[in-house]
């Protein structure tokens, strides 16, 4: 049993325990979304740009295209060395048309992040969730062992969420579908 002058320190300090595991399991979580919008960000504005720069090619190598079958078309027979400019051209196409979808790859990866913020945030909500679970109905009086034991299990079962949490979230974001290569970022 304890004696009635150590109970409302041992109360202080429980609580304290408690409210720093909280605190620091939210700063953690709020960080790591954080950097994932950051990396989303990064990700978002590296796409765009790769997206932009390989669809004005696509246009410039068609522009390119259409004068050579223009100029065919006016000879009335293709000569070889137009023959062989289109095909250089088609090839051209092709090699824009992969970078493009090369710079849709960043939408796989920008869901991950996604991902993880949900996943980090739900985190929060779960521990948030476990301090809920002893609704102000079930608090025992202050001061009393009762409520230094309730101030314990609380504790103990937000830093075992935490704990579990902890290992859930990856650190890294991969590149998964499209068959045009693996790209592994953060």
């Amino acid at each position: 049993m304890l004696s009635r002058e150590s109970a409302p320190d041992l109360m202080e300090t429980q609580v304290m325990r408690l409210l720093s595991g909280v605190s620091t399991h939210g700063d953690q979580h709020l960080a790591e979304v954080e950097r994932d919008l950051v990396q989303m960000d990064v990700l978002l504005n590296e796409a765009i740009k790769k997206l932009c720069a390989s669809f004005m090619a696509i246009h410039h190598a068609i522009d390119l295209q259409q004068e050579t079958l223009k100029s065919m078309l006016s000879t009335g027979e293709p000569a070889p060395e137009q023959a062989a400019r289109l095909e250089t051209l088609r090839e051209e196409i092709g090699q824009h048309v992969g970078a493009a979808v090369t710079g849709l790859q960043f939408q796989d990866m920008t869901s991950q992040l996604i991902g993880r913020m949900v996943q980090h945030l739900a985190g929060l909500r779960d521990v948030f969730g476990e301090l809920g679970t002893n609704g102000a109905a079930d608090l025992p009086e202050s001061g009393s062992e009762e409520m230094l034991v309730m101030l314990n299990r609380i504790s103990d079962r937000v830093g075992a969420r935490c704990s579990e949490l902890a290992g859930a979230v990856r650190s890294t974001v991969n590149q998964r579908h499209m068959e045009s290569g693996d790209i592994e970022l953060f």
